[in-house]
C-alpha cells in the first residue's frame, strides 16, 4: 500500500511595512489630488515675497551678512515653505479625517504608533520638500533675471540634513496638534498665533545683526531660528548661528517632536467632532 503524504502548508506572514506603505501612499496621493491648493498656492505666495522684498526693496535693505538681500531671503523662504507646509499637511489630513469619522479607524488597523507617526511625517516632509524645490526653482529665476547667474548651494549635505530635520519636526508637531484638536478652529489658531509668528521672527526676512540686543536675546529662544539659519548656511555659507550648534539643536527638536507625537498617538483623541 502506498503511503499518502500530507502536503506541507506554508503560511505567509504579511510584511509589517505593508500598512505603513499603504498609509504613506494614501497621504501622498491626498495632497497631490489637490495640487492647486497644496503645491501651487504656496509657490505663488513665495513668488510675491521674492518680487516685493527680494527685487523691489532689495537695495533699501541691508542684511549685514555680506550678501545681497535677494540671496539672503531665498533660503529663508525655502525654509518657511518647508516648515509651514509640513505642519499643515499632517494637521489638515488628520483633522479632516476626524471630521469625517475616518481617523478612529487607525485604532483597529494593524499599525503601530511608530508606523502611524512615520507615515504621516514622511508624507508631510515629502510635501514640504516639493514646496522647497519649487521655491528654489522660482528663486533661481529671480536670481538669474536680477544677477545674471544661478544661486549656488554651498553645502548640499547640510541642505539635505536641515530640510529633513525641519520637515520631520513640524510634521510631528502638526500631527500632535491635530490629534488633540476638537475643531478646525483650534488647528488654525495654533497655525496663526504660534507657528506663523515663530516663522516670521525666525530670521526669514532679516539677520539678527540688525536687531536691538534685547530682541536678539529673545530670538535665541525661537527654535525656528536655528532651522532657518541652518538652511541659509547650506546655501550661502553664512549664518547668524554656528552650523554645528544649529545641527545639535535640530536633532534635539526632532527627538522632542517625535516624543510628543508618540504620546499623542498613544493617548490622543481619535473620535469625530
Amino acid at each position: 500500500m502506498s503511503q499518502q503524504t500530507t502536503p506541507t502548508v506554508t503560511r505567509s506572514h504579511p510584511s509589517p511595512f505593508i500598512g505603513f506603505r499603504s498609509l504613506l501612499s494614501k497621504e501622498i496621493q491626498r495632497f497631490l489630488r489637490v495640487a492647486g491648493q497644496t503645491i501651487f498656492s504656496p509657490l505663488i505666495s513665495s513668488s510675491l515675497y521674492l518680487l516685493i522684498f527680494g527685487v523691489n526693496l532689495a537695495e533699501r535693505i541691508d542684511t549685514q551678512a555680506g550678501v545681497g538681500y535677494l540671496q539672503f531671503i531665498i533660503p529663508g523662504l525655502i525654509a518657511m515653505g518647508l516648515l509651514n507646509n509640513s505642519f499643515q499637511n499632517a494637521a489638515s489630513s488628520i483633522i479632516t479625517s476626524k471630521f469625517h469619522g475616518d481617523f478612529q479607524d487607525l485604532r483597529v488597523v494593524p499599525l503601530t504608533p511608530l508606523q502611524i507617526i512615520w507615515a504621516y511625517a514622511c508624507a508631510a516632509t515629502v510635501r514640504g520638500v516639493v514646496i522647497g524645490i519649487g521655491i528654489t526653482f522660482v528663486g533661481q529665476i529671480f536670481h538669474i533675471v536680477t544677477h545674471g547667474s544661478l544661486l549656488g548651494i554651498a553645502h548640499p549635505l547640510w541642505l539635505l540634513f536641515f530640510a529633513t530635520c525641519s520637515g520631520i519636526t513640524f510634521a510631528c508637531l502638526g500631527l500632535c496638534v491635530a490629534i488633540y484638536a476638537r475643531s478646525f478652529d483650534q488647528v488654525n489658531a495654533v497655525s496663526t498665533f504660534v507657528l506663523l509668528p515663530l516663522i516670521y521672527l525666525g530670521g526669514v526676512f532679516f539677520s539678527l545683526e540688525i536687531m536691538p540686543a534685547f530682541w536678539q536675546t529673545i530670538s535665541y529662544f525661537n527654535p525656528l531660528l536655528y532651522l532657518i539659519n541652518g538652511m541659509r548656511y547650506a546655501f550661502l555659507g553664512v549664518s547668524d548661528i554656528g552650523v554645528f550648534h544649529a545641527m545639535g539643536l535640530a536633532l534635539v527638536f526632532v527627538g522632542v517632536a517625535y516624543a510628543i507625537a508618540f504620546r499623542a498617538v498613544k493617548n490622543g483623541y481619535y473620535g469625530r467632532f
